[in-house]
């Protein structure tokens, strides 16, 4: 899709916005998608955010905790158990 004249038109007229790609199989970016989805568990759902402001200050809170005892994702499951809920929620 990202080589439609519709899209190589819009990108000519945003010069600002680059395309990314990453292979789907790209394993880290799941890690920063799982990042991404504590974040807003822990401190955007979960709070009250009356301005933008409000809720800059709980996602920098947010990033001084977790920066001052950093701990890598590590995955629980193992592939085959993965294959088998996936197995599972097919039938």
């Amino acid at each position: 899709t990202h080589k439609t004249p519709a899209v190589k038109a819009w990108f000519a007229r945003h010069p600002r916005f680059h395309a990314h790609f990453t292979p789907t199989s790209a394993s880290w970016l799941n890690q920063v998608e799982r990042w991404f989805a504590t974040l807003t568990e822990k401190y955007i759902r979960r709070g009250t955010h009356r301005s933008t402001r409000q809720l800059e200050q709980a996602i920098r809170q947010y990033l001084e905790l977790n920066n001052s005892d950093p701990k890598p994702f590590v995955w629980i499951k193992s592939a085959d158990d993965i294959l088998a809920s996936i197995e599972r929620f097919c039938l």
